[in-house]
């Protein structure tokens, strides 16, 4: 078969490229050991670049684009066909034998349809088992009489067989199976900000890491000097996502959790939930701002330098001026009191001139550095250690009263003092929200080093100090943010974009809904989105293109059947392909670790790669959000609900546990499931 024998040639076109690469000698272009590492590093990145995933099909489509009408100069691509894949791959003569997906050229395969061709005569997409090349489906676009010819996961067997195909492992990339409307978030610019509300389902992790590949390769000499950074909402959901990044051919862009980005301190303690919303609140800003700002006094002495047999005197006046000027123009904290030594150096300079004296640059940087003019400068605008500053706002009533007047009020004060306060910084039992004051006070001291872009997932679960936060991160930059306001389950939870995006410094991002879903079955998203009127007012429900009857199952037990029941929905996910969870409520894992231990049943953490000879994972509840499984048991919602500070919150999080499932979901329970399940 022509196809099977293009693969074959494509990937041997690919073993040649890397060939080449390993084989390169630098020890003749390289001047010295520095240069010779870093080209070395690159060397490596660039042969890890073009690693051969021999279960990952190496193209997944081909365009053929119509010829040239008449004897008018052709389009760069009329009459061409490409192969689209996940990298570039050339012949030893340079042509290309596969296009990589996020090339101009490729652009048509995503969008094309009868109603828009873009030229193209045909696109054919490829089905394949394992690596293997085992079937393929034309769309005729040109032929106003093809069925099939608009396109989209309803008109193709292949796109829908690969949405459904069973998963093991961590997360899959959708480079094959991008939608126009996908296509159009991932292909933005580099400059704008862009925002993606979608609910389950809907792809819009896959979309914010295509994104991410996509302007590595759109801008990568600028991105290679800024950096990129995906921040998730934990350690297990980036495990899942880890892989995406390199199967596109992209291994320098940085994962994180927001937690791991302030980790200035350790963080040993819970926040109650009032705390919590409180310190996440940004008014907070403000009271660190104040509480900085008084750290600068009124000068009361003045200067006096002696250099030689000469003293030369700054009044205090003059330093209350400089100290002034400083502080309205809006400077750091430490730059502007690194720019008060050379204030200070400056006047006595014009006081030498003024004496006759023909001082050059060095004097004044000699006399900044004098003893006198350090002492003054200590004593005006004294260093501050960022944590330091926490400790005291959190440990003092006084301080924070002073700072927080007409902003917080007193209860909210007393909800963010602690009770009982440490001996000093390094004592302290800090939480997650402290941690994230004192990312926030040390930008007021130093400015936080900005990123070209960032994409932060799960946005919804962030407070307003946390988007701030990661607006630091990319403050000259740009960024792609991702969540679903119905699955925002902390207290402080996203209620609209408008407002978290002004916190993220980005008010003019543009905001883009995805409520097309191609991963949950209509089933199972009908039935979840049943909670969206009380969790989530106004919000578009998800619409599945995937109807997959009998893939919801909703199975009433008494108390003493219910874990032989789940048991056995479990086996029954195994007996299936594919990957399985068992999502719980947190408080009762312990004991479901116990029963599958007893019943014989090995199992894994969230996040932790699937494999085949253990499909099933262990998920809390409170872990389960962003991951998917291809089958899924839900044991007892209610204890879901009950698990969380109010019933809003607990049902968005049984919200997030049902949609879960991309095959199919059990749920079981004993007590009664929430009103609008139960009808």
């Amino acid at each position: 078969m022509r196809e099977r024998a293009h693969l074959a040639a494509s990937r041997a076109a690919l073993r040649v490229m890397r060939d080449e690469v390993e084989s390169l000698d630098i020890r003749d272009v390289t001047a010295n050991w520095v240069n010779r590492e870093a080209l070395e590093h690159q060397i490596e990145l660039r042969i890890e670049a073009l690693a051969d995933h021999a279960h990952t099909p190496l193209f997944f489509g081909r365009v053929d684009f119509l010829p040239a009408p008449g004897p008018q100069p052709a389009a760069e691509a009329a009459g061409e066909r490409f192969y689209i894949g996940r990298r570039h791959v050339h012949d030893a003569a340079g042509d290309p034998m596969v296009i990589d997906w996020r090339a101009p050229v490729s652009q048509a395969f995503y969008r094309a349809s009868r109603a828009e061709p873009l030229d193209v005569a045909l696109r054919r997409r490829f089905g394949y088992t394992g690596g293997e090349l085992t079937a393929y489906e034309d769309e005729r676009l040109s032929d106003p009489v093809d069925p099939g010819a608009e396109g989209g996961p309803g008109a193709s067997a292949l796109l829908q067989r690969e949405i459904e195909r069973p998963r093991v492992g961590p997360m899959r990339d959708i480079v094959a199976t991008i939608q126009p409307e996908q296509d159009e978030i991932v292909r933005g610019g580099l400059t704008g900000t862009v925002c993606v509300q979608g609910g389950p389902g809907t792809g819009k992790t896959a979309v914010g890491l295509h994104r991410v590949a996509y302007l590595l390769y759109a801008h990568r000499e600028r991105l290679a000097r800024t950096g990129t950074l995906v921040i998730g909402p934990n350690r297990s959901f980036l495990r899942y996502i880890e892989q995406v990044l390199p199967a596109l051919g992209e291994v320098q862009v940085r994962q994180a959790t927001l937690e791991e980005l302030v980790g200035h301190v350790e963080v040993r303690a819970v926040d109650g939930a009032r705390a919590a919303v409180v310190k996440g609140d940004a008014r907070m800003a403000e009271v660190l701002r104040r509480a900085l700002s008084a750290q600068v006094t009124v000068a009361e002495e003045p200067v006096v330098v002696v250099r030689g047999s000469r003293r030369w005197r700054v009044p205090a006046y003059e330093l209350a001026e400089m100290v002034e000027e400083l502080l309205g123009r809006g400077l750091r904290y430490g730059a502007a009191r690194e720019a008060l030594p050379q204030r200070i150096a400056h006047a006595v300079l014009v006081r030498m001139e003024q004496a006759g004296e023909a001082p050059d640059d060095r004097v004044q940087d000699a006399v900044a550095r004098d003893r006198a003019v350090k002492a003054a400068v200590k004593r005006v605008w004294p260093p501050v250690d960022p944590a330091t500053l926490v400790w005291r706002l959190l440990s003092d009533a006084e301080f924070l009263a002073e700072h927080a007047a007409g902003l917080l009020d007193e209860e909210e004060q007393r909800a963010v003092l602690w009770e009982r306060a440490s001996r000093g910084v390094r004592s302290a039992r800090w939480s997650t929200a402290d941690a994230v004051l004192i990312d926030e006070a040390r930008d007021l001291v130093e400015r936080t080093p900005s990123l070209g872009h960032v994409v932060v997932d799960e946005a919804q679960d962030l407070s307003p100090m946390q988007y701030r936060a990661v607006g630091r991160r990319c403050s000259t930059g740009s960024a792609t943010v991702l969540g679903d306001l119905a699955q925002g389950t902390t207290p402080w939870a996203t209620r609209d974009w408008a407002a978290a995006l002004a916190h993220l410094g980005k008010a003019d991002a543009v905001v883009e809904e995805l409520t097309a879903g191609f991963r949950v079955p209509q089933e199972v998203i009908g039935y979840a989105s049943r909670l969206l009127p009380r969790i989530a007012p106004g919000l578009a429900a998800v619409e599945s293109v995937r109807e997959a009857p009998g893939s919801l199952t909703v199975r009433h037990v008494t108390v003493e059947e219910r874990e032989s029941a789940v048991l056995s929905a479990v086996a029954e996910a195994l007996g299936r392909e594919g990957s399985v969870g068992l999502i719980a409520a947190d408080a009762r894992v312990p004991d479901w670790t116990a029963a599958l231990a007893a019943a014989g049943v090995p199992h894994l953490a969230p996040g932790e790669e699937t494999r085949a000879e253990v499909r099933l994972a262990l998920v809390p509840a409170s872990l389960a959000k962003g991951l998917e499984y291809d089958r899924v048991v839900l044991d007892e919602p209610a204890a879901v609900v009950a698990g969380e500070p109010d019933e809003r919150t607990g049902l968005r999080r049984l919200y997030v546990a049902l949609t879960r499932a991309v095959s199919g979901l059990v749920v079981v329970h004993a007590e009664p499931l929430p009103p609008a399940l139960d009808r």
